[in-house]
């Protein structure tokens, strides 16, 4: 059987409901490419909370241990657009149905934090990680 990496779910709530989540996959064989999924829910989310999102998916180990993201987003979402785009570098954005593409490049350590903080540090963020014996997903 092969390998399937590195999954994460993280989640951004706001009280007790998830307003924005995202599945981050580091497959085994990726050439250090991370892939995301970021995603809101319908209706109104408060302002910072989807910069807080991809806040969580940049900050994970395995993310910064990466050199690329590929990732999706609804299309539209100005908000997750403009922090990937303040988080990494080299972004290049394309359309695909409802969803917008984002490749880039991810900072070194070297290169240092996002010259500001995102709005929303309020927001409450949880993480899951895969369990890869089991397969399934666990509290961290």
């Amino acid at each position: 059987m092969t390998d399937p990496g590195t999954r994460h779910h993280l989640e951004v709530r706001d009280g007790d409901e998830t307003v924005a989540a995202a599945d981050v996959t580091i497959p085994a064989e990726s050439d250090g490419t991370a892939q995301a999924s970021l995603r809101a829910a319908p209706g109104h989310v408060p302002p910072g909370r989807r910069a807080s999102l991809v806040d969580a998916v940049m900050d994970l180990p395995e993310v910064q241990d990466s050199v690329r993201l590929e990732a999706a987003l609804p299309l539209g979402d100005s908000e997750t657009l403009g922090r990937l785009r303040q988080r990494s570098a080299n972004a290049t954005t394309r359309p695909a149905g409802s969803s917008a593409l984002v490749d880039a490049d991810i900072p070194t350590e070297a290169e240092g934090p996002p010259d500001e903080a995102g709005p929303g540090s309020g927001a409450l963020i949880r993480r899951r990680r895969n369990d890869p014996a089991s397969g399934e997903f666990c509290a961290v």
